[in-house]
């Protein structure tokens, strides 16, 4: 496996830090003008403001919201980035349960060294089953 070089793990420490920030627009920044984030090979958020947007929808369902980069692996075309999500559903309609899961962004870089495609994913169920457990 090739070695991560330091200006791209100097890179996701700064991602993660946009994603703890509560600043989505931090977050689609680091994402190329028409870059693209699909989560759970949903519909892709194309360009700055959709990403923005879908980030926005994760923070502000979770106020609390902390990522904890776990580690950062080079592929051969792709670099992925491996996360785990804390936080307590207290936004708008939210449930009040805590949430903890882990999963991975697949990047692909642009010349300009910002992100093009980036592939996330999670376990949508676990995802689900934690967001409506009853607490005990």
């Amino acid at each position: 496996m090739p070695e991560i070089s330091t200006s791209k793990q100097q890179f996701a420490l700064e991602y993660t830090a946009a994603w703890c920030s509560q600043n989505a627009a931090s977050v689609a920044s680091f994402f190329s003008p028409d870059g693209s984030l699909t989560i759970n090979k949903g519909t892709p958020s194309i360009g700055q403001a959709a990403i923005t947007a879908a980030a926005q929808s994760f923070m502000s369902a979770f106020p609390d919201l902390r990522i904890l980069m776990d580690r950062i692996t080079e592929r051969v075309d792709r670099t992925e980035y491996h996360w785990t999500l804390t936080g307590t559903n207290t936004g708008p309609g939210g449930t009040g349960n805590p949430v903890r899961i882990s999963g991975f962004e697949s990047w692909l870089f642009d010349p300009d060294g910002l992100i093009r495609e980036s592939e996330g994913h999670f376990d949508a169920a676990d995802y689900r089953r934690q967001l409506t457990a009853t607490p005990s």
